[in-house]
């Protein structure tokens, strides 16, 4: 008889290691299968969750248009402001009174509470009236770092893509009114400074200690029902609307400011003080 021996090995040991050999092959074909299968069980629940993150990021952009159509045929809007300033958590100022928009680039925000104080964009200048410190402090609009003046863009062509890099529901801030909706924007030039900005994803977006824009909407008519901007440190500015009017009757003159005789003028950029 031949010898039936292999690289050393027996009969016996041979068929021991085919054996094997099957059953490890075997395993794995198995292994695969079960891999298989389970991504195939998974499969329609993320087809769910991919379709509701579509849904959703739809429902924030046409929600956006919404709003976007909402303002943009007026040439005029008139609204009544609340303003709310707070310093971690807690509310340091809370002012009231009326806004006033109109096209192109002019507003006017006049304070009634607790003390009458009037801010004013002209479409070149911004200026900030307290009139019982006889001063005015005046910035070129486009310098100003006031946060009432990206909301010019309510006297403007009402574009959101021209203030937010973005626009996505709000993961973890609510609506103050319920049935409203919350949209995340972050703002144009920032979005590369907080981190995965570049993702988009929703779960990326800040925590409530980071720097955020929020924009609260009412679904039904379009209206711009709050601005929430965080900043560093636990600041928050919050403003919120109601009583829209759209075109009522309002002069030109009203969106000009005239310098007060015995009024001191504040230059921004400078600090120099003069009197008309």
């Amino acid at each position: 008889m031949g010898d039936w021996r292999v690289a050393g090995k027996s009969p016996r040991a041979l068929s021991f290691l085919v054996a094997a050999g099957y059953e490890r092959a075997s395993f794995a074909a198995d292994g695969r299968l079960a891999r298989l299968q389970t991504m195939l069980a998974l499969l329609p629940l993320l087809c769910g969750i991919l379709s509701a993150l579509f849904s959703v990021t739809l429902e924030a952009k046409l929600l956006a248009a919404k709003l976007e159509a909402r303002y943009r045929g007026t040439h005029t809007l008139v609204a009544t402001f609340l303003e709310r300033y707070s310093e971690n958590g807690r509310v340091v100022r809370s002012e009231a009174g009326v806004a006033y928009f109109r096209r192109p680039g002019k507003m006017r925000w006049e304070y009634e509470s607790p003390e009458k104080n009037l801010f004013l964009v002209d479409g070149k200048t911004a200026w900030f009236y307290v009139p019982a410190d006889h001063t005015v402090t005046r910035a070129p609009a486009k310098q100003s770092t006031d946060w009432r003046t990206p909301l010019a863009l309510l006297a403007g062509e009402m574009k959101l893509s021209r203030v937010c890099a973005r626009v996505e529901p709000a993961t973890a801030e609510p609506p103050g009114t319920p049935g409203n909706t919350v949209l995340y924007c972050p703002l144009r030039g920032e979005e590369n400074k907080l981190p995965h900005a570049a993702s988009g994803a929703a779960d990326n977006q800040p925590a409530a200690s980071d720097e955020s824009v929020y924009l609260e909407i009412v679904p039904t008519t379009g209206d711009l029902a709050r601005v929430l901007v965080r900043e560093k440190g636990g600041v928050e500015v919050e403003f919120k609307f109601t009583a829209w009017r759209f075109d009522p009757p309002v002069s030109d003159s009203f969106f000009r400011f005239d310098v007060p005789p015995g009024v001191a003028i504040v230059n921004a950029e400078s600090s120099a003080e003069s009197r008309p």
